[in-house]
């Protein structure tokens, strides 16, 4: 930029500055009939409804005579205080609980693997006997081993009842047997 551009442009600017003061003093000075004056101020002051404003002594007496009940220890030692007394103990006795219920369902085969068909609605799963002899093959409300009906079967998990008393056990995905 030349000087004489530089000249321009700082005359604008002081123009711009000096019509922006007179505008706010102008108009901060100039309206003093529509500023509110302390006198109207005070006339919309309005005194609370108090039908006596003495102190009331009796409850300050009260407060007054509050002590503090709990622990009393030094806050500015590091060891801890000795713990409180125990409550004096009364000998409760438990009634025995419910007899356990029957033992967790074991189911002696292994989940491997399941097959559906195109749509997904039917499936079948492959299970197998604990020596890995047999394969045997069950779809969903089919029996297993002559004890266990298939209930459900979803990717990763078969979920079976026994079909005399009704038990149900979860098998999980495992890898299949090991050929041998």
């Amino acid at each position: 930029m030349t000087t004489r551009t530089k000249t321009i442009v700082l005359g604008v600017l002081l123009l711009v500055l000096a019509g922006t003061a007179f505008n706010f003093y102008r108009t901060r000075y100039s309206s003093d009939e529509a500023s509110p004056t302390p006198v109207s101020m005070d006339a919309r002051f309005t005194p609370l409804n108090v039908d006596n404003p003495a102190l009331r002594l009796d409850i300050l007496k009260r407060f007054l005579a509050l002590e503090y009940k709990g622990v009393h220890r030094s806050i500015f030692s590091a060891t801890l205080p000795p713990p409180p007394a125990p409550p004096p103990s009364k000998q409760v006795v438990v009634a025995p609980g419910p007899p356990p219920g029957p033992p967790p369902l074991t189911v002696d085969a292994k989940y491997f693997g399941y097959v559906s068909d195109f749509g997904g609605n039917h499936r079948r799963a492959f299970f197998s006997t604990p020596n890995n002899e047999d394969i045997i093959i069950a779809g969903e409300g089919d029996t297993l081993m002559g004890r266990f009906r298939v209930v459900r079967l979803t990717n990763t998990t078969a979920d079976v009842e026994e079909v005399s008393s009704g038990r149900r056990a979860t098998l999980t995905l495992e890898g299949p047997p090991p050929n041998g």
